[in-house]
């Protein structure tokens, strides 16, 4: 996913709140009304979506850095599940104060202008691989983009960046152990 460095938004959320979050906590819920922005200071957060047909999908990865939902600036409601990963640290704040502070330093403007255009390039590869009709080609694609396969036990996270069950992606990496 794409990275922000914090230090490029640091006057956008220097005198933010900071909010401790649990391991398996929401820090919002699809639905939720947006009323602030987040930039992760620590640890790790999944935007995730559940579709109609019980996939888990990850739309995001974020971690120190990031700011979560970036077009959630621009919506009146979350249309996903931000949930944190492990223990996470978080700047929070208010959606209204995060807009004005745009509005006023053309220069970080421009630079959350770029890093809006790279996350619609990272979304748009997600959305091309999750459309090629077999496992094994998502899977390729995927790993043609530089991605690694993580330890074992979590295996199911690349299941649902890929937009697929976790039983599919396992038969396929059985499939390429044998053939391999």
């Amino acid at each position: 996913m794409i990275a922000i460095m914090s230090g490029n938004f640091e006057r956008l959320f220097a005198d933010a709140g900071l909010r401790d979050f649990a391991p398996g906590e929401a820090l919002f819920r699809a639905g939720d009304a947006v009323v602030s922005m987040i930039l992760l200071r620590s640890g790790h957060a999944e935007l995730v979506r559940h579709t109609g047909h019980g996939l888990r999908m990850i739309l995001q990865r974020a971690g120190p850095g990031q700011v979560l939902a970036e077009a959630s600036a621009w919506s009146d409601v979350y249309h996903c599940d931000a949930v944190a990963r492990g223990p996470c640290r978080a700047a929070v704040l208010s959606r209204r104060t995060f807009r004005m502070r745009l509005k006023s330093a053309p220069d970080l403007a421009d630079t959350w202008a770029k890093n809006l255009a790279q996350a619609v390039q990272a979304a748009r590869l997600r959305a091309e691989i999750r459309s090629l009709p077999r496992v094994a080609d998502r899977l390729g694609a995927w790993l043609a983009e530089g991605n690694r396969l993580p330890d074992k036990g979590r295996w199911q996270e690349v299941a649902a960046e890929l937009g697929v069950t976790r039983e599919a992606l396992y038969r396929e990496l059985s499939r390429r152990r044998r053939a391999g």
